[in-house]
């Protein structure tokens, strides 16, 4: 029969071996964080096969909207999105890229991922506030922007946009200070002027920079100057239609000395 002293031996010898339970609990939250980590790691795993590799999430349809002239067929070709692709590895920056090199028509354009089969284009057009015919081009026209980008030739005028005459002798304007920059003066001053004459307006005419005048539907005529002080040379227009509703010539160049003439 053991005493005292064997069994305490046998319980030293027990714990030298390890056959009780772990001190601290620490193998344990070993094995548990171990554990853990091949978990997360499967997940990853998981998620980017679903992502890249399965049938599930792939770019299978195109929709478009906010198209006015274009077409949305014409913004998918354009497009050229990677039918089949993984959805996630569409590049939507690329593809709003290509849409405005192709297609200049495009001010802007938000390209979306539309889980889980879908990418959404949202288009905004350009809009045409002045248009520049061109004779030697079998009589089209060319959309200018509002800031003064040329971004459409068309074989028919779009109604109600006014017509930019540059009427420049080439030793003078266009040496000084070049043509885009006068069609933008030109559109700076179309974006000024009054709605109620904007509407009525069908020429815009240039002949220097600080030489623009409006020719009007009804053979009223308009002389602005330059583009500058474009509001206040608006609000005095206005006030002076309303002043000499009969005549026919205004001079808002220097909008605190306008005047009007002919009846």
């Amino acid at each position: 029969m053991a005493g005292p002293t064997a069994t305490a031996e046998r319980g030293g010898a027990d714990e030298e071996l390890g056959a009780g339970p772990p001190p601290d609990g620490r193998l344990p939250r070993t094995r548990t964080l171990i554990l853990g980590a091949l978990l997360l790691a499967l997940a990853a795993v998981g998620c980017l096969w679903v992502l890249y590799g399965s049938q599930w999430l792939r770019a299978e349809t195109v929709s478009v909207s906010g198209t006015r002239v274009l077409t949305p067929a014409q913004v998918r070709e354009a497009a050229d999105v990677p039918l089949g692709a993984p959805l996630i590895s569409v590049d939507t920056d690329v593809i709003a890229a290509r849409l405005r090199q192709k297609l200049p028509r495009i001010d802007e354009v938000d390209v979306d991922r539309s889980w889980p089969h879908g990418i959404d284009l949202k288009v905004t057009e350009r809009k045409a506030v002045l248009i520049v015919e061109e004779p030697e081009n079998g009589g089209k026209y060319v959309e200018v922007d509002a800031t003064g980008v040329r971004f459409a030739t068309v074989p028919r005028a779009p109604k109600g946009v006014p017509t930019l005459e540059l009427a420049v002798p080439r030793q003078d304007g266009t040496r000084r200070f070049g043509e885009d920059r006068l069609v933008r003066e030109a559109v700076r001053v179309a974006g000024d002027v009054p709605d109620t004459v904007a509407r009525g307006t069908r020429t815009v005419k240039v002949r220097s920079y600080d030489s623009i005048s409006l020719e009007l539907a009804d053979g009223r005529t308009v002389t602005w100057g330059s583009g500058e002080k474009g509001r206040a040379k608006a609000r005095t227009l206005a006030a002076l239609m309303k002043a000499a509703p009969r005549a026919r010539h205004f001079d808002v160049s220097v909008p605190t000395a306008p005047a009007s003439s002919g009846s």
